[in-house]
């Protein structure tokens, strides 16, 4: 059985893990290496893991899926307006796709947004992203626009797509 809870320090390295190597597994091929291990250590590294935990204006914190005490999930979002909110972050275990868990921690975040007054949700999806794409579009959102990716540095020209749903 899987739970969803509150990341805590004991789960920093898990979280970091699961977010490095979904990265890696679902970025291969549309984005460069370069760019994958370059945000991983800025994005997922212990330290910024680990003072990302608890919330704070505009971010709720990072959330854990767990089986048996393991982090197989992380997701982090949070309120980008007084009815908007946003997922910021979601990453599975590339090994543990597929088992329904991705779905429960949106549907967790999701509350949590909902209780805070959000009445749509966004999230950024790397154009080309064949596993986030269809995740989402599948829970009912749909395309807005397209826009630069956040984390482009000079010379990068990644592009996110950005998408909504009502809640």
């Amino acid at each position: 059985m899987f739970e969803i809870r509150r990341g805590r320090t004991e789960d920093v390295d898990g979280i970091s893990r699961v977010c490095s190597e979904s990265c890696l597994d679902t970025y291969d091929g549309i984005r460069s290496r370069e760019n994958i291990l370059r945000n991983n250590k800025i994005f997922y590294n212990h330290d910024r893991i680990q003072n990302e935990l608890d919330e704070v204006s505009g971010w709720d914190g990072y959330f854990v899926a767990l089986d048996d005490n393991n982090v197989i999930g992380a997701i982090g979002g949070g309120m980008t307006g007084s009815e908007k909110s946003e997922v910021f972050v979601l990453y599975m275990d590339p090994e543990r796709r597929g088992e329904g868990v991705g779905t429960m921690m949106l549907n967790y975040l999701t509350e949590i947004q909902k209780n805070k007054g959000s009445v749509e949700q966004w999230v950024s999806v790397q154009k080309g992203n064949s596993k986030g794409i269809p995740f989402y579009e599948a829970r009912g959102f749909q395309f807005v626009n397209e826009q630069k990716a956040y984390s482009n540095v000079e010379d990068e020209n990644y592009i996110s797509l950005r998408y909504r749903r009502e809640i």
